[in-house]
């Protein structure tokens, strides 16, 4: 199982576009940015596709907007990781925040973990409509039809008051138009804050594979015949496939560099004498 993925491995460089096809697919949704997946709604769903049942999605609310309720989504999630003995914590107050490149990364570790169990391979009797309506989406269909009841007791007073709308219709009218022309200026608004962040997000991807690229010479240069058995090498290596950040690879590392010169040093005098 790759419950454990280092940052090295190829699953952190799994595209955001890539990652939602994974998602729409097979969820039967339409998202078009990743931090649309930050309430956790996405991610029970997709463990319980991988292992059906094993999620309780009437827990889960799949309308989630609030942190409190993102939260929630995400204690559910690692219950479940906890009960399928999947050792993954959770960056919930990161991932709660919506920011794209902490849910990317961890979507890119789902989606590694999800295909290591099933090979890649889709769910074919997995319905994931049907089983969100036994999450939040069955109360939100409960409460449309409330909503339904209350319009409809708003229409007959509404009807009754036909005079009195019909003083009020100069006004909203005009007051439609204002709300027409606010509207248009903050969609402008919302339009120029995403071509932002699609320029921040570009940036930061190219950032990232210029690391990359750097941390892959290092790579190299430590698997080359001639020093792989450096110490210092053997240490740098430990840290590039240290399987997780909570790991401490660094200091296991120095330590064993200064085991190596120890074991060095006592050689040395051995010889002398």
């Amino acid at each position: 199982m790759a419950s454990n993925i280092g940052m090295m491995d190829s699953a952190y460089f799994v595209g955001r576009n890539e990652i939602l096809t994974w998602i729409n697919n097979r969820l039967q949704l339409n998202l078009s940015r990743i931090e649309e997946a930050a309430s956790g709604a996405v991610q029970c769903q997709m463990i319980d596709m991988t292992y059906p049942g094993a999620v309780p999605m009437h827990k889960v609310n799949f309308d989630a907007k609030s942190e409190y309720d993102m939260i929630q989504n995400y204690k559910v999630l690692q219950e479940v990781f906890n009960k399928l003995k999947i050792e993954k914590h959770i960056e919930v107050n990161r991932l709660v925040k919506g920011r794209p490149l902490d849910n990317l990364e961890f979507l890119q570790w789902l989606k590694r973990y999800c295909d290591s169990v099933n090979g890649g391979i889709m769910n074919e009797n997995y319905n994931p409509v049907e089983r969100r309506l036994k999450g939040g989406k069955e109360r939100n269909l409960k409460g449309s039809y409330k909503s339904s009841k209350s319009l409809q007791a708003n229409n007959l007073h509404n009807s009754a008051s036909g005079d009195t709308a019909a003083v009020n219709k100069n006004s909203v009218s005009k007051q439609g138009r204002m709300g027409v022309a606010a509207a248009s200026g903050d969609t402008q608004a919302l339009s120029k804050e995403i071509t932002e962040l699609k320029l921040s997000v570009d940036l930061l991807e190219k950032e990232r594979d210029f690391y990359f690229a750097k941390l892959r010479d290092i790579e190299i240069l430590c698997q080359t015949p001639e020093v792989e058995n450096i110490p210092m090498a053997v240490a740098i290596k430990k840290i590039l496939y240290a399987a997780d950040a909570k790991e401490n690879a660094l200091e296991e590392a120095q330590e064993y560099i200064s085991q190596s010169v120890d074991e060095g040093e006592t050689e040395e005098g051995e010889e002398e004498n």
